[in-house]
């Protein structure tokens, strides 16, 4: 998978990666920009230049209607209209025309342009028409002269401000490039710094630990970042830490799970001899040793099956409940047994089990869970020094049946469960509550309590000690079953 990994990504080039997308973007937005501006600024040059054509035509029309009624020579009408870039003159005063100056009356006007009555829409409209499709129109365009009431009127060529408006498009072009390399270069170079760089180092670091997760150099150094891209950078790096500890906790697992399964063999064949030989104690007739010979057998019988059981896990999981109906006190007298409560440890256990409390479990499994359970709480306990030397240590085991759940409790009076143990609670090599400790009784207990169908929970309790609950549902019963048995 690693292999895979490394080989599936390479680190993009610089023109093909997320850099040259970003430049190429830039300046595709800063065009799309310039052309939106464009069209209201293409508009508004050709309006100024009809207004300037208009405007030089009527400072000449005024001079010429000074020495009406003399009509002006041909020449200087001529260097008039050539002065003023049009074919014809024309002033209207008083509500009547006077044609100040022509060179050739044209046979047909192919638009005509109010300038003092001309919408923004229109504007553009007409500019665009002009710069694509214009060029051999004859213009008719008039306004009004100043403030006055005079209008005056002009023919002219459209070839002149087409060719005007073309030059000034290609000047909006060519500025609109170097606007958009340099912005997009300023923003390449600003953004691959703080963006870019960053998230390519995520990558590297990602590909590095891919192909080397257990390699500590490969954690990604944590960044004191701020932005997005250093957070993530830090989430990573934690994520990283904790897959390498999770890795380098399952090699130490299965190392110590070959291991065991080794030191298991062998202890296995061990018991074994040693059963044989117990089993002959049951023929002496010494009344101590006919006492003590059944416990003996019976502690033997139960690490015998715990060899078996423990060679089993290696390969699976816990054997699946062995499910009868039995006393739960028996489960308790034989857990406090075992636990050897002498006077010295001055550890009291009370067991609040009545007699008729039946549970549907396996005997053996429930005997491990309550005493996984119970041993923890003395261990606690023997090491716990409370601050009031009167402060009772006691374990105390309850149960009672509602319905189809037995529920069963185990509480202690010791220093409690440590922050640390509630978090990683019920996790092996990660819950224990003591320094040393592995966790696995906790752990083992959760397992056999969920093949029962059943729960296992921390109860929180006002006063100081731990408490837990456990219940365990009894097997649902088919119909059929039922109804044959009734």
């Amino acid at each position: 998978m690693q292999s895979g990994l490394s080989e599936g990504y390479q680190m993009p080039p610089r023109i093909r990666g997320l850099s040259g997308k970003l430049l190429w973007l830039t300046i595709a937005f800063v065009m799309l920009a310039e052309i939106l501006i464009f069209a209201p600024s293409i508009a508004t040059m050709r309006l100024r230049w009809l207004e300037d054509r208009l405007n030089t035509a009527a400072a000449a029309a005024v001079v010429i209607d000074g020495l009406q009624p003399l009509e002006l020579p041909r020449h200087v009408q001529d260097d008039t209209l050539a002065s003023t870039g049009t074919q014809a003159i024309v002033l209207r005063k008083e509500g009547t025309s006077r044609l100040l100056a022509v060179a050739e009356i044209p046979s047909e006007v192919d638009a005509a342009f109010d300038l003092a009555d001309y919408s923004g829409l229109q504007s553009v409209r007409d500019a665009f028409y002009t710069l694509f499709f214009g060029g051999d129109r004859m213009l008719r365009v008039y306004g009004p002269v100043a403030d006055s009431d005079m209008i005056i009127e002009i023919v002219m060529q459209e070839y002149g401000l087409r060719k005007a408006m073309l030059g000034y498009s290609r000047n909006i072009l060519v500025i609109s490039l170097a606007i958009s390399v340099i912005t997009g270069l300023l923003l390449f170079l600003a953004i691959n710094r703080t963006m870019v760089v960053p998230v390519r180092r995520l990558a590297r670091s990602m590909q590095a630990f891919a192909e080397n997760p257990q390699d500590p150099a490969g954690i990604l150094p944590a960044s004191e970042g701020r932005d997005e891209v250093a957070v993530a950078g830090r989430h990573l790096a934690r994520m990283q830490d904790q897959l390498q500890k999770t890795l380098r906790q399952q090699k130490t697992l299965a190392d110590l799970g070959l291991a065991v399964s080794k030191i298991n063999h062998d202890m296995r064949n061990i018991l074994a001899s040693a059963q044989l030989m117990s089993d002959r104690l049951v023929d002496v007739e010494d009344p101590l040793v006919k006492s003590f010979a059944p416990k003996l057998l019976r502690t033997i019988d139960r690490a015998v099956g715990y060899t078996n059981e423990v060679l089993a896990y290696g390969q699976t999981a816990e054997a699946a409940p062995r499910r009868r109906r039995f006393p739960l006190v028996d489960v308790c007298r034989e857990v406090r047994e075992l636990l050897h409560l002498t006077p010295d440890s001055r550890i009291e256990f009370i067991e609040l089990v009545a007699a008729d409390v039946e549970i549907d479990a396996d005997s053996e499994q429930m005997f491990r869970i309550v005493h996984n359970i119970c041993r923890n709480a003395m261990q606690a306990l023997s090491t716990f020094v409370p601050e009031d030397p009167d402060h009772p240590r006691r374990i105390t085991v309850s149960a009672q049946r509602t319905g189809s759940v037995v529920s069963i409790t185990i509480d202690d009076t010791g220093p409690g469960m440590p922050r640390k143990a509630r978090e990683n609670l019920f996790l092996a090599f990660r819950g224990s509550a003591r320094s040393g400790g592995t966790g696995l009784g906790l752990a083992i207990a959760r397992e056999l309590v969920i093949a029962h169908g059943g729960t296992i929970a921390l109860v929180e309790k006002p006063g100081a000690g731990t408490m837990f609950r456990v219940e365990i549902p009894d097997r649902p019963v088919a119909l059929d079953d039922f109804r044959a048995r009734a």
